[in-house]
């Protein structure tokens, strides 16, 4: 039972990068899933969130208007686009799932997540 998340390289400022996260060994049905990033240096923040059903979205102000999250159960996978990335979404970017699958103020509750994958790096820079 995992999450893995894949799509990180480096991408010049302004540019996009897509991101995406798997399940192995179970069903994302149920759960709500989370990208949160850790910056050198810094703690890990709460980035944007999409419930089970996909009805609530939840986003990080410092992301909103460029990052969209989406979802596909059939496929067992969310997908985190971000565009016009700056140097500062520099971070490794982790996905994580919880039950029950609502959002509410889980991206400042990280303990609500009992399931985290390995991250991916995402370096803007020019």
């Amino acid at each position: 039972v995992q999450l893995q998340a894949s799509g990180g390289g480096l991408v010049q400022p302004g540019g996009s990068r897509r991101l995406s996260c798997a399940s192995s060994g179970f069903s994302l049905d149920y759960h709500a899933i989370s990208w949160f990033r850790q910056a050198p240096g810094k703690e890990r923040e709460g980035v944007s969130c999409v419930s089970s059903n996909g009805r609530m979205i939840v986003y990080a102000d410092s992301v909103k208007g460029r990052f969209t999250i989406s979802r596909d159960n059939a496929k067992n996978t969310v997908v985190l686009q971000m565009n016009s990335l700056k140097p500062e979404d520099t971070a490794i970017y982790y996905c994580a799932g919880k039950v029950p699958g609502f959002c509410g103020d889980s991206l400042n509750n990280q303990d609500e997540y009992q399931i985290w994958g390995r991250g991916t790096l995402v370096t803007v820079s020019s």
